[in-house]
């Protein structure tokens, strides 16, 4: 078991309670991302800044059993297709039965955004955020 963190968007608190965590259960964590984000982490890996790079890569590292951290709906269907957990930043944990709804939701607001209308982003993050990221987190890796 591993912790991999799309930390191209990962707040700064989930990434340390990813880190913290990782050293206190002796699970390996890594963090991946593009050259353009300094991200402080013992195992970095750092890609370029294409499209959907450290998607392929985050997705390439996982494997069974695995925790994924991402805010990405459609990076976390594909590790959960491997077999891997798959949790937001703010502690959700994705699920199979979860994805359709998700993935639909995801194409109607693309669709929206191309036609030039507008969505919401996501809310500013809570000290409440970071306790349910570590709890579920902490769950997941416990398990």
């Amino acid at each position: 078991m591993k912790i991999i963190v799309d930390a191209d968007a990962c707040p700064r608190g989930a990434l340390a309670i990813c880190l913290e965590l990782s050293s206190a259960l002796g699970i390996p964590a890594y963090t991946v991302a593009s050259f353009n984000h300094a991200v402080q982490s013992l195992n970095h890996i750092v890609v370029g800044d294409n499209s959907q790079e450290v998607d392929l890569k985050v997705m390439n590292l996982t494997a069974k059993g695995d925790v994924v951290i991402t805010q990405d709906i459609g990076l976390a269907a594909i590790v959960l297709g491997k077999g891997a957990k798959a949790l937001s930043p703010v502690g959700r944990e994705f699920t199979q039965a979860d994805m359709p709804f998700l993935l639909e939701e995801r194409e109607v607001k693309a669709k929206l955004r191309r036609g030039g209308g507008r969505t919401k982003g996501p809310r500013k993050r809570t000290g409440n955020d970071d306790t349910r990221f570590e709890a579920t987190l902490r769950k997941l890796l416990e398990r």
